[in-house]
Order: structure tokens, then C-alpha cells, then sequence
């Protein structure tokens, strides 16, 4: 499974846009085997996007470096 970055984001919604797209394409001709890819496709698309935006609110980051706290060191009193 690949990650996909925060910043990607509206392609990513771009491509679901697109595959919903494509489906209306192939069913108005009849190709239900090319239905039947893009359904999976799109779900996989979905699911990818879930997972970004969970991620996006579980870190409150759209991508860049992540601050983890470093500790700072003092001299004693």
C-alpha cells in the first residue's frame, strides 16, 4: 500500500471525480467488465482518502516536517 502525501490531497479527489466518471462512460456503453475495475479502483480511492484525511486530523499537519518535542537541555542551578 503506498502513502499517499497530505499535500496530494486534491489529486487524490481529483482522481475519484474521475473514476465516478469513467463508470458513467462504461455503463452507458455496456462495458460492465470496465465497470466492474473502476468500482474496485474508486473503493480503493475512497479508502485512501479516508485514511489521509484521518491522518490529517490525528497529526493537524498538510504535509512538512513533524515536531516531535526534542528535549532542551539547561545548565544546572
Amino acid at each position: 500500500m503506498l502513502r499517499v502525501s497530505p499535500r496530494q490531497r486534491g489529486r487524490l479527489v481529483e482522481i475519484i471525480r474521475n473514476l465516478g466518471d469513467r463508470i458513467a462512460e462504461a455503463r452507458m456503453n455496456g462495458w460492465l467488465g470496465e465497470v466492474q475495475g473502476l468500482q474496485v479502483s474508486l473503493s480503493k480511492a475512497k479508502e485512501q482518502l479516508v485514511g489521509l484525511d484521518r491522518s490529517i486530523n490525528r497529526t493537524g499537519s498538510t504535509g512538512g516536517s513533524v515536531h516531535i518535542g526534542m528535549p532542551i537541555m539547561t545548565r544546572p542551578r
